[in-house]
């Protein structure tokens, strides 16, 4: 049975309510008929790099996802973000746990950036059909939600890894909008589990 994992983050400073915890138990929950073949387990990230590190392995060692659907907060965009590429570098922001990485790039020595791997044109699509506005993008930051990118693809890891960062929740973009957007990538997801031949397109 292919297994889905997906992920979301809890608060960090700055952002002490993150919409994507109650979106990642959400869609953990979920029951479609084209789901019903697929294993779907739901994280929730403490938003430090040190949760990252531990959770991610522990979490492919114990369920051995096939996919990786992650979600993040980006409190400034007013449209879904699907990531196309993890860059290697840091910010020197503190994390939730007040950690600071005085290193310039995640793996010293790696790659400037790296293409996620994750069937991207079908994911915009899919949000774009659930009535929200969403964009491509190059750039997914320098923080955790760049952090935990470019540590999901690597070698060893899920073949597939997407990165959507959600707007805050508001008037207009309410739990119930993100959930109709996370539900259709989800299916995303699991219909590239079944045909290779769109599991991965990047830009």
């Amino acid at each position: 049975m292919p297994t889905i994992l997906i992920t979301g983050f809890g608060p960090f400073p700055g952002a002490p309510y993150n919409p994507t915890i109650k979106l990642a138990e959400t869609l953990a929950r979920i029951e479609r008929p084209a789901l019903a073949g697929v294993k779907i387990i739901g994280h929730v990230f403490e938003t430090s790099y040190a949760a990252v590190d531990r959770d991610l392995p522990a979490l492919i060692e114990a369920h051995k996802p096939d996919a990786l659907l992650m979600f993040g907060l980006a409190a400034r965009t007013n449209y879904i973000r699907i990531e196309t590429w993890a860059q290697n570098a840091l910010t020197i922001l503190p994390d939730a746990t007040g950690a600071v990485r005085h290193d310039s790039a995640i793996a010293a020595g790696a790659s400037r950036a790296r293409a996620m791997p994750a069937p991207q044109r079908q994911l915009l699509a899919a949000a774009r059909a659930a009535g929200v506005p969403a964009k491509l993008s190059r750039d997914a930051g320098l923080y955790l939600c760049n952090y935990l990118c470019w540590r999901a693809s690597e070698a060893g890891g899920p073949e597939l890894a997407a990165f959507v960062h959600v707007p805050l929740e508001n008037d207009t973009w309410t739990a119930n909008r993100l959930r109709r957007a996370g539900i259709r990538m989800l299916l995303v997801m699991a219909d590239a589990l079944e045909n290779p031949a769109i599991a991965v397109n990047r830009t």
